[in-house]
C-alpha cells in the first residue's frame, strides 16, 4: 500500500461522510466549455465514461488511482471470498486478515462511489432523462452495477432519495434497494427496446464487446444484471426471485450475454483507464493467490491456474503454485515469492461474463424455475469459461471426479488445514440438490475470478465454496469465526458527522452495526 497517507484519509472520511453534500463533489470542468461540451455528446456522455471506470474503481480525483482500489475492494471482497491475500502483513497482520476490522479502508467503497461516482450517475439522469433517452436507460442500468456491489458490502444504502432533498440523508433498506434496481432495470429495458439512437453512445461504451455494441446488447447486460439479482434473493424471496428471473430469460424481453465473447469488462484500449488490479499485482506485488485457490485449483488440477496466478518463485517450491491462509495474522514477508496474480495493467476489468450467466441459468434450472436442463447449463459455464481463459481439455475436466487438495503451509505447519471442498468438476444427474448447488457455486466462484465483490456476495449467499476459516479471529465476538464475515460496517466518519444518518442506517440494518450481521438476502448459510 504504497500511497496511502493516513491523515489523508481520515481527512476524505470526515468530508465525505454527509451525504448532503455528495452531489456538489466532482463538478470542476475547468477548461472544458459549455461548447465543447456538447460537440458530438460529450456533455450527455462524459458523466456516463466516469461511471464506468468508477465500477471497478480506478477513477481519477487527483491523489491517486490505486491504492483506493487496493482499500475498497482488494483487502476487503477479494480477500474474504477467498481469492487473493497479500504478502503484506501491514498492521502487523491483525487487521481485516483476522476480522480486527479497519474502519480506515472499509469505508472507502462508501465513500468514494457516492463522493465521486455516484454524483455522476445523478448528473448522467438530470441530462439525459428527456434530452437522449438511450444515453438515461444506460445511466440506470450502470446506476444498478455500482450500486448493488455496495449494497452488498453494506446493506441499507442512499438510493432512491440521492440527490432529492437538502438533506439527502434518507436510507433506503436492501430489501427496498434491491425492489429500486429491479425497477430500473425494467425501466432501462423498456427504454432501449423502443429507442433507435444506441449508435450515439458508441463513442462513450467502455464495457461492451467493441465488435457487438447496441442497445442490444445493453439490453442483455440489463436482463443478465437483473438475472444476477434475482438469483441473489432466491433463499429469501423465491417468489420474487422466480418472476425476476423469468423476466430476465423471457425470449421477448431481448435474451442475455451468452456467447463467448459477451463480456462486459471495463476496456484498458484507448480509453484511459488502467486496470488497479495490475498496478497492485505487478508494480507493488501485493496481490497473491489466497490458500483457498490454491486448495481448489490444484486438487482440480484445474488448467484456468496459470491464466490467474503465475508459479511461485521461492527457493525450494519455484514452478509451484503456492496461496497465502488468510487469518493467521503473521507479521513476516516470507511469503512474497508465493504465487502473484497474471492480471496487469493492460488488462481489461470484468464485471460480468457469458459463463457467470449460464451458470445463473443452472442455478435458476435447478430450482424449476425454468424448463431448462440444469446439468446443460453447468456443462456451458465451465464450457464457456474454458474459452475464454483460452484453455483446453474441457470435457476431461468436466469428467474429473478430483477434489480440493489439503493446504500445506510453506513455514509453519499450525497453519496446515485439510480440505474443505469435497466435491468434484463432475455433474452428477443423481446427485441431491444440494450437491449440485454446491457445484454450480464452486464453479462460478472459479469462473468469475478476479471480480471478488461478486465471489463473496455468492460465498456469503450459499456457503460455497466451502472456504477455509480464520486461524485467528480479532473481532472481539463480533463475527463468528465459523460462519465468516458477512458484511463491512458503515463509514466511522458518518457517525460523527451525520449521527441521523447513521442511526436511519442502523435501524434499516436491522442488527448491530458489525461485521457479523447478516445482509438481508443473506440467510447465514455456512
Amino acid at each position: 500500500m504504497k500511497h496511502i497517507h493516513t491523515l489523508y484519509l481520515a481527512l476524505l472520511i470526515t468530508v465525505l461522510a454527509c451525504t448532503s453534500q455528495f452531489e456538489s463533489y466532482n463538478t470542476d470542468n475547468t477548461g472544458f466549455t459549455d461548447k465543447l461540451q456538447d460537440y458530438d455528446f460529450n456533455k450527455y456522455g462524459i458523466p456516463l465514461l466516469i461511471v464506468q471506470q468508477g465500477i471497478y474503481f480506478n477513477h481519477d480525483w487527483g491523489s491517486g488511482k490505486n491504492w483506493t482500489f487496493q482499500v475498497m475492494q482488494n483487502l476487503s471482497a477479494d480477500m474474504f471470498c477467498g481469492y487473493m491475500h497479500s504478502y503484506n502483513p501491514f498492521v502487523a497482520g491483525l487487521s481485516n486478515t483476522v476480522y480486527n476490522l479497519n474502519d480506515g479502508w472499509n469505508g472507502t467503497m462508501w465513500e468514494n462511489t457516492y463522493g465521486y461516482i455516484m454524483t455522476e450517475v445523478k448528473k448522467a439522469e438530470d441530462l439525459n432523462r428527456e434530452a437522449l433517452p438511450v444515453f438515461y436507460a444506460i445511466a440506470k442500468i450502470l446506476k444498478v452495477e455500482l450500486m448493488h456491489r455496495v449494497s452488498d458490502y453494506y446493506g441499507p444504502i442512499v438510493y432512491s432519495q440521492f440527490g432529492k432533498s437538502v438533506s439527502g440523508s434518507e436510507p433506503d433498506s436492501q430489501r427496498e434497494a434491491y425492489y429500486y434496481f429491479f425497477d430500473d432495470l425494467e425501466e432501462a429495458i423498456h427504454i432501449l427496446k423502443n429507442q433507435k439512437d444506441g449508435n450515439r453512445f458508441d463513442n462513450f461504451d467502455i464495457l461492451t464487446n467493441e465488435n457487438r455494441r447496441s442497445n442490444k446488447q445493453w439490453i442483455k447486460f440489463a436482463n443478465s444484471l437483473r438475472l444476477r439479482l434475482a438469483i441473489r434473493i432466491a433463499l429469501v424471496e423465491p417468489e420474487k426471485a422466480k418472476e425476476e428471473a423469468n423476466k430476465s430469460l423471457h425470449p421477448g424481453n431481448g435474451g442475455v450475454l451468452e456467447e463467448t465473447d459477451d463480456l462486459i469488462a471495463v476496456s484498458s484500449v484507448n480509453t484511459g483507464y488502467s486496470n488497479p488490479l495490475g498496478e497492485i499485482n505487478q508494480v507493488w506485488r501485493e496481490a497473491s493467490m489466497n490458500a483457498n485457490m490454491e486448495s481448489i485449483l490444484t486438487g482440480y488440477d484445474d488448467p484456468r491456474i496459470s491464466k490467474y496466478f503465475e508459479p511461485a518463485t521461492g527457493e525450494g517450491y519455484a514452478g509451484e503454485y503456492r496461496g497465502i491462509r488468510q487469518g493467521t495474522g503473521f507479521n513476516h514477508t516470507r511469503y512474497i515469492n508465493h504465487s502473484s496474480l497474471a492480471i496487469k495493467q493492460s488488462d481489461n476489468a470484468t464485471l460480468m461474463t457469458a459463463s457467470e450467466v449460464w451458470f445463473l441459468r443452472a442455478e435458476a434450472a435447478l430450482r424449476k424455475w425454468t424448463a431448462e436442463d440444469a446439468g446443460y447449463c453447468y456443462t456451458k459455464g465451465v464450457e464457456t469459461s474454458f474459452i475464454q481463459w483460452g484453455v483446453g481439455n474441457v470435457s476431461e475436466y468436466l469428467e474429473s471426479a478430483a477434489t480440493a487438495a489439503g493446504y500445506i503451509d510453506t513455514f509453519n505447519p499450525a497453519y496446515n488445514i485439510e480440505a474443505r471442498c469435497a466435491i468434484s468438476p463432475k455433474w452428477e444427474p443423481e446427485a441431491s440438490g444440494e450437491v449440485k448447488l454446491e457445484k454450480i457455486i464452486t464453479q462460478k466462484w472459479i469462473a468469475m475470478f478476479p471480480e471478488g465483490c461478486e465471489a463473496w456476495a455468492e460465498q456469503r449467499r450459499t456457503g460455497y465454496p466451502r472456504l477455509f476459516p480464520v486461524l485467528i479471529n480479532r473481532s472481539e465476538g463480533r463475527i463468528d469465526t465459523d460462519r465468516m464475515i458477512r458484511r463491512l460496517n458503515f463509514p466511522a466518519g458518518i457517525r460523527s458527522a451525520n449521527p441521523a444518518q447513521y442511526e436511519a442506517l442502523c435501524k434499516k440494518l436491522n442488527g448491530p452495526d458489525t461485521g457479523g450481521t447478516c445482509l438481508w438476502w443473506d440467510t447465514g448459510r455456512k
